[in-house]
């Protein structure tokens, strides 16, 4: 099976067909007579390269678990090319075009897709367990306001929130699912069970950029103590799906320097 390794196009033509190298466990075959789908994401910094946006990489991660033949197109936002501007007008990356039909919701997409790539012949994607859906939504929120503070004596209690958010997916993470209920503390790899999800897809290019970012421009680490959250990352980092859809982290770094405030003296 063939995958983009390079994870490069231009901003006018698509990459190669993204689907996996053969793993351990079975995977979904890449239906080359299935669907023609293009995924338009948005660049890095060289006009080409994936550039930072977990909405564009939750869409990459779909498709790509999805075992659909795709094309993956970046969109440089400084010279956005007049074909893509007359294809959706007013759009910015993400979006997708369907068999011609332009969506731009993501949310949409995303059960667009479920329902669309459908069992058999598709896997389902959809966590089973409703939680699953919610857990971690609290992160992204609290992190923006840890790296956009500038006063010195609210970064403490800003730090201190955004570790409360990030206990509360650890111990959701080792806490058994309703399936795993003896089998005491869950041990599992992801959110919902053994196997990416929706819900994954979601969370991880968020924690991602969480986990860079805070690096970068707060010297912050997630803390030590929450096993399940490093479990969960290192398994992540496993995953083709997710480390070949990540912008490179000097992508992501150069993305927040104007947003992640230097604290004032």
């Amino acid at each position: 099976m063939e995958v983009d390794k390079s994870r490069r196009s231009s901003s006018s033509s698509s990459s190669s067909s993204a689907s996996e190298k053969e793993t351990a466990k079975e995977k979904p075959v890449p239906d080359k007579d299935g669907p023609k789908v293009v995924l338009f994401v948005k660049a890095g910094s060289d006009g080409e390269s994936i550039g930072n946006c977990p909405f564009s990489q939750r869409l990459f991660m779909i498709l790509w678990l999805k075992g659909v033949v795709f094309n993956v197109t970046t969109v440089d936002l400084k010279r956005k090319p007049a074909d893509l501007h007359n294809l959706a007008p007013g759009t910015h990356p993400p979006f997708l075009t369907f068999e011609g039909e332009v969506y731009s919701d993501v949310n949409k997409i995303e059960e667009f897709l479920e329902g669309k790539l459908a069992p058999p012949k598709y896997p389902k994607l959809a966590a089973k367990n409703r939680e699953s859906n919610t857990a971690g939504n609290d992160i992204f929120a609290r992190f923006s306001a840890f790296v956009k503070n500038t006063k010195p004596d609210k970064n403490r209690a800003l730090e201190a929130n955004l570790n409360k958010a990030l206990a509360k997916l650890d111990e959701y993470l080792i806490s058994p699912l309703p399936d795993e209920a003896d089998e005491g503390e869950s041990a599992r790899k992801f959110l919902d069970g053994n196997e990416l999800t929706l819900a994954d897809c979601n969370l991880l290019p968020k924690l991602h950029v969480v986990k860079v970012v805070a690096k970068k421009y707060r010297n912050y680490e997630i803390p030590s103590e929450f096993k399940g959250l490093w479990r969960y990352l290192g398994n992540a980092y496993k995953q083709d799906e997710f480390i070949n859809t990540c912008a490179a982290d000097v992508e992501i770094e150069l993305a927040y320097k104007d947003v992640a405030r230097r604290l004032g003296k």
